[in-house]
């Protein structure tokens, strides 16, 4: 149906519309090339139960596992049909309360969401990032790429907790530190008028480890879109104009979502606005004196925290999208 929309002669008449029905096809053919790709697997599979030998079991048994996390996250893409579900995920991480132990806690997590990326053959590019004064990030801004991203990672939108022995403290302390996770999509093709002249853009120097070319030129970029107050910065590339496309492709993003919480405006109201700090969280990480990472949305409960801290957050985002409530369920 939608090829044939495609091919009919009055079909590139409509820009805006015809964008959004491409990007519908390409999603629909993505899809089914994940259900092709498994069907192969499956066949492939039955073919080698049927001539292979008792000790070829083992084998056996974890191209049946892989096959059986590919039906899963199959299944898991049947619950992302909003309208930038299968984009790419434009990721912030923002130190809260906690001082140094916060900024550690950020890195943590960045590290935390790259296993998981890794995990599910994506890639993450960093964009920018502020490192703090003693240890870890104050703030780091991430590109993370793959089919469904941006769908799979809204779930982990919101303040993150996390509880253990500082071991920035000498007398070994139980410390509490936060910190909060952004997110956008990354929008290609975003209707979103600028004008030059509501820009400020400010060159400055990079910051950070990069090898000797790093604070030769002024090749960070940070863009202040004057009517809006949003401002965006980075710092990642070594070329001036490469830092300002990138700048502006997340300064396009932000306004999209600008525009969309305005038309939300009432159901914003009435939202309670909370800061990186106590009472917010939607998710806590637990390390002293158990171990134990419980998402406050779902009631999804994990005592292995350092497998979730390795990557392993697919039973929280699970229940996230299933929209199903638990009551301390162990996954």
């Amino acid at each position: 149906m939608i090829e044939q929309k495609i091919s009919s002669p009055d079909f590139w008449s409509q820009k805006q519309q015809n964008a959004q029905i491409l990007k519908e096809l390409k999603v629909l053919k993505a899809n089914m090339e994940g259900f092709k790709k498994i069907s192969r697997e499956l066949q492939d599979l039955s073919e080698l139960l049927e001539i292979s030998e008792e000790k070829e079991a083992v084998l056996l048994s974890i191209e049946a596992d892989k096959i059986e996390a590919g039906i899963k996250n199959l299944e898991f893409e049947t619950y992302l049909s909003g309208e930038h579900d299968a984009d790419n995920a434009i990721m912030s991480i923002h130190a809260g309360a906690g001082g140094t132990e916060s900024c550690d806690w950020s890195s943590m997590l960045i590290r935390m969401y790259s296993r998981w990326a890794e995990n599910k053959g994506y890639k993450m590019d960093m964009l920018d990032v502020l490192p703090g004064e003693e240890a870890g990030i104050k703030r780091a801004t991430f590109l993370i790429k793959g089919s469904h991203a941006y769908g799979f990672l809204k779930a982990e939108k919101g303040v993150h907790r996390l509880v253990r022995i500082s071991p920035f403290d000498a007398n070994k302390k139980r410390h509490t530190s936060f910190a909060l996770v952004e997110l956008l999509p990354e929008v290609e093709e975003v209707e979103v008028e600028i004008d030059e002249k509501d820009l400020k853009v400010d060159t400055c120097r990079s910051s950070g480890a990069g090898g000797q070319h790093v604070n030769v030129t002024d090749s960070a970029i940070r863009i202040t879109h004057i009517p809006s107050g949003i401002v965006v910065e980075c710092q990642n590339e070594r070329s001036q104009h490469k830092n300002k496309s990138t700048a502006m492709k997340i300064l396009r993003a932000r306004l999209y979502e600008l525009g969309l919480q305005k038309q939300r405006e009432e159901i914003e109201q009435m939202k309670v606005k909370g800061d990186i700090g106590w009472g917010y969280q939607i998710r806590s990480y637990v390390l002293h004196p158990y171990t134990m990472v419980k998402d406050h949305r779902t009631g999804i409960e994990v005592g292995n925290a350092q497998g979730v801290l390795d990557g392993d957050i697919d039973c929280f985002i699970e229940a996230f999208l299933k929209k199903k409530p638990f009551n301390k369920t162990i996954c």
